[in-house]
C-alpha cells in the first residue's frame, strides 16, 4: 500500500504542477488581452480559452489538495468524538466521496465521448471541447484514487484502536 501511495502522490504533484501551470497561462493571456484591448485589437476568444484552463486547474488540484488536507472542514463536532468513532467517521466520508467522484469521472468521460462524435467545439475560436472534460474525468478519477487512499488508511487505523 505504501508503493501506490507514493507513485498516487508523485502522480498528483504532477497533475498538481499541470493546474498551476494552467493559471498561469490564464494569468498571461487575461493580461495580454488587457493590453492588447487598450490598443483596440483583443484576443479572440479569450472568454473560452480562461474557462477551459479554469476547468484543467480546478480539476488537476483537486486530488493534490485533497492529499494535502487543503480542503474546508468542519471538525468541532468530530473533535469530541472517541478517536474510533474519528476513524468511523473518516473512512464513511471517504467511501461517499470515492462514489460520487466515481460517478462525476463516468459521467463525465460519457459527456466527453458524446462531445466528440458530435464534433463539439467552442463558439470562437472552435477548438474541441472533449478533451477538457475528459481532462475533468480525469482529474475525478484521480481524486477518486486518493479519497479510496484515505479510507483504506481510516479502516486501518480504526483496527488498531
Amino acid at each position: 500500500m505504501q508503493r501506490f501511495e507514493k507513485i498516487l502522490i508523485s502522480i498528483t504533484n504532477g497533475f498538481n504542477w499541470v493546474a498551476a501551470a494552467a493559471v498561469l497561462i490564464m494569468m498571461t493571456v487575461t493580461v495580454l488581452d488587457v493590453i492588447l484591448r487598450a490598443f483596440k485589437s483583443p484576443l479572440p476568444g479569450v472568454f473560452e480559452i480562461v474557462g477551459m484552463l479554469g476547468a484543467v486547474a480546478i480539476s488537476f488540484s483537486l486530488a493534490y489538495t485533497s492529499v494535502e488536507k487543503g480542503h474546508i472542514a468542519v471538525e468541532i463536532l468530530v473533535q469530541k468524538l472517541s478517536e474510533r468513532a474519528q476513524a468511523l467517521l473518516s473512512a464513511l466520508y471517504s467511501l461517499a466521496g470515492l462514489f460520487l467522484f466515481l460517478l462525476a469521472a463516468w459521467v463525465c468521460s460519457d459527456f466527453a465521448l458524446d462531445l466528440m462524435r458530435s464534433g463539439e467545439v467552442s463558439l470562437t475560436i472552435k477548438m474541441p471541447t472533449y478533451p477538457f472534460v475528459f481532462g475533468i474525468s480525469l482529474g475525478s478519477l484521480l481524486l477518486s484514487f486518493v479519497l479510496f487512499m484515505d479510507m483504506v488508511k481510516s479502516l486501518r487505523e480504526l483496527r488498531r484502536k
